[in-house]
C-alpha cells in the first residue's frame, strides 16, 4: 500500500487574496498590507510590485522583481512585506498562459518552497485566477489563501448569502433594516459588494442619528435598475398598490421595455407565484411567513410530491425566495382572483401579439382587474 504524501505546512508569512469580487479582494489585501507591514520599518517595511501587466514579458519581469525583493534582506533587520499587487498573470489568459510567465512563476514557486525566512512576508492579490494551474495549487498548500468570489445571482440561494453580507455590513454601521426594506435592498443591489457598500454609505449619511432603514428610504436612495423596476412592479402588484403598479408600468414602457416583456417577466410571474404560494399554504397548513426565508424552510420540510409541480430555475432548483415574498402577500387575494388574473394575462398576451390595441391600455386593464375593488 502506497504511503500517503504529507501535505506541506502552511507558511504563516505567505498570504494570498484572490477572487472575482474585485472590490473585496482589493479591500482585504490593503487591510493585510497594513497588518503585516512592520510598524517600526518606516518606508522600508513595504515593497509593492504592481503586477498588473500589459503583456507577458512585462508580467514575467514584475514576477522576477517580486523574487528579487523577497531575496533582498530588509533594512535595519526589522522585517518587510513584499506585495505582488493586482497580479493578472495568474489568469487563464494570453498573458497567464505564456511561456515567459509560467517560467517566472516556476522560479517564484522554488523561492516559496525553499522558505522566505522569518523576516520577510509575501502578499499576493489577484482578481482573475486559473485554479487549474500548479501555482494556484501551491498557494492552496503553502499560503494563507482567501478566496472572495462574487455572488452568482443566477444560482439558487444567492439571496440568503447576500442578505447575510448586507446584515453584517449594516451592523458595522449600526444600521437596522426593516424586513421588507432588507429584502428590497438585497434585490436592488444584486449581491454586488461594491454597490452594497456604496448604497449603505449613502443611507448612513442620509439617516444621520436615525438608525432604522425603511423600504421607502431604500426606494428613495437606491437607484432602480431595470431588474429593480421589474421587482418593484411585482411588489406593488402583490401589495395591491394600484397607483404604484401603474406608475411602474409607465416607467418600464418609457425605458423602452416591450409590453410583452413586462407581461411575461413581471406581471405573469407575480400572479403565478401568489397563486402557487397561496395553494401551498392552504394545502400544507403553512402559516403566513414573517420573512421569505421562513417560507423557504417550510418548503424544504415538505415531501417531494408536494413541490414537484413548482417551476424550476435553470439549475433545477425552486425559486424559493420569490415564493417566500409572494407568501407574505398571498392573504390579500382570493384564489379565484388569482386564477382570473392568469386568464387575463393569457388574453392580454393574445391582444398584444394579434391586435393594434394600445399596449399600455392592455397592461393597465390586467392590473385594474387584479387589484381593483371587487
Amino acid at each position: 500500500m502506497a504511503k500517503a504524501k504529507a501535505k506541506a505546512p502552511v507558511a504563516s508569512n505567505i498570504h494570498a487574496v484572490v477572487g472575482s469580487d474585485e472590490s473585496e479582494v482589493k479591500r482585504m489585501a490593503a487591510d493585510l498590507a497594513v497588518k503585516f507591514t512592520p510598524a517600526d520599518a518606516g518606508d522600508f517595511g513595504l515593497e509593492v510590485i504592481d503586477a498588473c501587466a500589459d503583456n507577458s514579458d512585462q508580467a514575467a519581469s514584475r514576477i522576477r522583481a517580486g523574487i528579487e525583493a523577497l531575496r533582498t534582506l530588509p533594512f535595519f533587520g526589522t522585517g518587510k512585506l513584499v506585495w505582488l499587487k493586482n497580479a493578472n498573470c495568474l489568469s487563464d489568459s494570453v498573458i497567464g498562459r505564456s511561456t515567459a510567465v509560467q517560467s517566472a512563476l516556476e522560479e517564484l514557486t522554488e523561492v516559496i518552497e525553499n522558505g522566505l525566512g522569518n523576516d520577510v512576508t509575501l502578499l499576493i492579490s489577484a482578481t482573475e485566477v486559473d485554479k487549474r494551474r500548479s501555482f494556484y495549487k501551491l498557494l492552496g498548500k503553502r499560503a494563507e489563501l482567501t478566496v472572495i468570489d462574487k455572488l452568482d445571482s443566477s444560482r439558487s440561494g444567492w439571496e440568503e448569502e447576500a442578505t447575510e453580507v448586507v446584515r453584517g455590513r449594516a451592523r458595522k454601521r449600526k444600521l437596522e433594516f426593516e424586513d421588507d426594506a432588507l429584502d428590497l435592498f438585497v434585490l436592488l443591489t444584486g449581491g454586488d459588494t461594491r454597490q452594497i457598500e456604496n448604497e449603505l454609505e449613502k443611507i448612513d449619511v442620509y439617516l444621520g442619528a436615525e438608525r432604522t432603514v425603511t423600504a421607502e428610504q431604500v426606494r428613495t436612495l437606491v437607484p432602480l435598475s431595470r431588474a429593480g423596476v421589474i421587482f418593484e412592479l411585482g411588489n406593488a402588484l402583490a401589495a395591491r398598490d394600484l397607483h404604484r403598479a401603474l406608475v411602474l408600468v409607465r416607467q418600464l414602457l418609457d425605458q423602452g421595455e416591450s409590453a410583452i416583456g413586462i407581461l411575461l417577466v413581471a406581471i405573469l410571474p407575480t400572479i403565478r407565484n401568489l397563486l402557487l404560494a397561496k395553494d401551498l399554504m392552504e394545502r400544507n397548513r403553512i402559516p403566513r411567513p414573517h420573512a421569505p426565508f421562513a417560507f423557504i424552510s417550510a418548503l424544504n420540510r415538505l415531501p417531494p410530491a408536494a413541490t414537484e409541480h413548482l417551476p424550476r430555475k435553470k439549475d433545477g432548483s425552486i425559486n424559493g425566495f420569490a415564493l417566500g415574498i409572494a407568501a407574505q402577500q398571498a392573504h390579500r387575494f382570493e384564489t379565484a382572483q388569482l386564477i382570473a388574473g392568469l386568464e387575463a394575462c393569457l388574453e392580454a398576451n393574445l391582444q398584444i401579439v394579434t391586435t393594434q390595441l394600445d399596449h399600455e391600455l392592455v397592461l393597465t386593464e390586467i392590473i385594474v382587474k387584479l387589484l381593483g375593488r371587487n
